[in-house]
């Protein structure tokens, strides 16, 4: 069954809002917990939860563009130069997320350890592929993220200028509300 022309279906509402929340609250932890020093509380936890909530966002982010390719998407509205900037900011939306996750691994596997994933199971570690890995991988990760959240708020921006300015159901379809 595919998605409605004008319309998502849950598991893509879902997913939307989950990675979304996802995306702003492992960029706001991450900018905090790299100023942790080693006798704070937050040291050891706050790095774990970041990892294992990252790992789970590409696990879930991988079967998101499954369901998409398996489910389809409602077409895109818009003058041309729109519709055009929506496919590559999406594009590039994913892009910085695989690249981050990549990054992320590349950091937290330097030194040869497996991630725990909230302790569920590990990810294994393939080490330190290259010299100086977790500083240049932690250098990447760091402008990837601020580049991914400038994207998310010009995305968001985007959603919003649809919604009060065109007023077409560009938001409203990702909200899960049905066409009148």
């Amino acid at each position: 069954m595919k998605n409605h022309p004008n319309q998502y279906d849950w598991v893509s509402i879902t997913l939307h809002w989950v990675t979304a929340i996802a995306v702003i609250g492992l960029f706001a932890v991450g900018l905090w917990m790299v100023d942790l020093n080693y006798y704070s509380q937050w040291y050891k936890p706050v790095p774990h939860w970041h990892k294992s909530v990252g790992l789970l966002l590409a696990f879930a982010t991988i079967f998101r563009l499954l369901w998409r390719s398996f489910k389809g998407h409602p077409e895109i509205k818009g003058a041309a130069w729109e519709i055009i900037s929506a496919k590559l900011a999406h594009s590039a939306l994913y892009l910085l997320m695989f690249s981050l996750f990549i990054s992320g691994y590349l950091i937290s596997t330097a030194d040869g350890r497996s991630i725990d994933v909230f302790n569920w199971f590990s990810v294994p570690a393939l080490g330190e592929l290259f010299e100086n890995q977790a500083d240049i991988a932690g250098e990447v990760h760091y402008y990837l993220s601020l580049s991914l959240i400038a994207l998310v708020v010009i995305h968001a921006i985007a959603a919003l200028k649809h919604h009060f300015i065109n007023k077409d159901n560009t938001l409203t379809k990702m909200l899960g509300v049905k066409e009148k």
